[in-house]
C-alpha cells in the first residue's frame, strides 16, 4: 500500500480532525438559548411521587434541571444561569428589575439567540408581562413553568421547558415577544394569566393563544395585537426603582380601610379591583376622591376574570380623574402602572397606556 509509517498516521489523523469537525458542525448550527432559572414548583421536589400539590418550590438548581433533559440538545445549544431561586409568590420589585436587565442584557448579545425564564406559577405572568414591556428586543422570551414537581408521576415541568427551548430558539417565534408556553401552548405574556391552581391546564388567556407547541414545532394561529418589546416606550435600561403601587379588593361590605391606610403609607397609585364593571361601592367613592385629590392614581380594574372595564360607566371616571384597566387583571394594571409612573405618566397618558400596551 502507498499509505504507510508517517504518511499513513498523518492521514488518518487528518481523517479524525475533519470526522470531529463534522459532528461539531450541527451543533454549531444550532440556535444558542440561554435558561434563567428563578426558583418555583419547576425546580421543586416532592416528598414522594404521589405528591403533584404538595412540595417545596425553589429545590433543584438549573444545571441539575437541564441535565436531566438530554432532549434538549436535540432543539438547541442550551446553558443555564441561576438568577434567583425563590418561590414565585416571594418576587418582588427589586427581583422583577434584576430579572429584566439581565434578560435585556443577554438579548443584547450576538451569541443568544432565544432567552428561556424558569419560574414559578404564581407571579408568573406578571413578570412575563413586565418583560414584554421593559426589554427591548425581538428575539424570542419564553416564560415557563410547572403546576407538579418533576418527582410527582404526573410532572408537567419536563415537556413545558422543552417546549419553551424550542420556541426560545425558533425564527418564526422573532418579533412576537414574550410568551408564557406552558401545556403545549402558547401564549403572549400580556394576556395570559393562571386560572387554576392544581392543574396542569392552569394558565389561560379570555383571547386564546397565540398557538401550540407539538413534537417541537411550532404552530401559530394569531399574532399579538398590542405594543410590546421592541414598540415599548418603556426600556429596562432606564429603570433603577419602581413606585409603590397597591391593590384594593373589593368585597360586600368591604370598607375604606385599605385605602386610607395605603394612602398614609406612600402609595403613588391604588388599583381597585372591583365587583363587576369594575364597580366601586358607594362608601368607597369618597374615599378614593380623596385619595386621587391627594395625587394618588386611581386605577379602576375589575376582580372578574373574564371581560373588560368600561371607561365612564359604573362610575364618571372623566369626573373623577380616574383611569380604567380595560381588560387587564388587578395584577398586571400595577405592572403597568408603575412602568407609568416611572415615566411621570398623567391619568391621560396612563389611560392611553392601558389601551395600547
Amino acid at each position: 500500500m502507498l499509505l504507510a509509517g508517517p504518511v499513513g498516521t498523518a492521514n488518518a489523523a487528518s481523517t479524525a480532525t475533519i470526522t470531529a469537525a463534522a459532528a461539531a458542525a450541527p451543533a454549531a448550527a444550532k440556535p444558542n438559548v440561554v435558561v434563567l432559572a428563578t426558583g418555583g414548583t419547576i425546580a421543586g421536589a416532592g416528598a414522594s411521587t404521589i405528591n403533584s400539590a404538595t412540595y417545596t418550590a425553589a429545590k433543584v438548581p438549573v444545571d441539575k434541571l437541564l441535565a436531566g433533559l438530554p432532549e434538549l440538545a436535540q432543539v438547541a445549544n442550551v446553558r443555564g444561569e441561576q438568577v434567583f431561586q425563590i418561590a414565585s409568590e416571594s418576587f418582588t420589585n427589586d427581583n422583577l428589575l434584576a430579572l429584566a436587565q439581565r434578560v435585556s442584557a443577554l438579548s443584547k448579545q450576538a451569541d443568544v439567540d432565544g432567552i428561556v425564564v424558569t419560574h414559578g406559577t404564581d407571579t408568573l405572568a406578571e413578570t412575563a408581562y413586565f418583560l414584554s414591556l421593559t426589554v427591548h428586543t425581538d428575539k424570542p422570551i419564553a416564560v415557563v413553568g410547572s403546576m407538579r414537581p418533576g418527582t410527582a408521576l404526573s410532572a408537567d415541568g419536563a415537556l413545558n421547558l422543552v417546549n419553551a427551548v424550542s420556541v426560545a430558539a425558533s425564527a418564526d417565534a422573532r418579533g412576537k415577544g414574550v410568551f408564557v408556553t406552558m401545556n403545549d401552548e402558547i401564549n403572549t405574556a400580556r394576556d395570559v394569566n393562571k386560572d387554576v391552581n392544581i392543574q396542569t391546564g392552569a394558565f389561560k388567556s379570555q383571547w386564546g393563544p397565540l398557538g401550540m407547541v407539538v413534537e417541537g414545532k411550532n404552530y401559530w394561529f394569531r399574532a399579538p395585537a398590542k405594543r410590546h418589546t421592541n414598540q415599548s416606550e418603556f426600556n429596562i435600561d432606564k429603570l433603577t426603582q419602581l413606585p409603590q403601587v397597591d391593590i384594593v379588593y373589593a368585597y360586600g361590605s368591604v370598607q375604606p380601610t385599605g385605602v386610607n391606610a395605603l394612602v398614609q403609607s406612600g402609595a403613588k397609585a391604588i388599583i381597585h379591583a372591583g365587583t363587576g364593571n369594575g364597580s366601586v361601592a358607594d362608601r368607597m367613592v369618597k374615599p378614593l376622591q380623596d385619595a386621587r385629590n391627594q395625587g394618588v392614581i386611581v386605577v379602576r380594574a375589575s376582580r372578574v376574570p373574564y371581560g373588560f372595564v368600561l371607561r365612564n360607566a359604573e362610575q364618571p371616571d372623566d369626573k373623577y380623574d380616574w383611569v380604567v384597566a380595560h381588560d387587564m387583571r388587578p395584577e398586571k394594571a400595577r405592572i403597568l402602572t408603575m412602568l407609568a409612573l416611572s415615566k411621570g405618566a398623567s391619568t391621560q397618558e396612563l389611560q392611553r397606556m392601558f389601551m395600547e400596551y
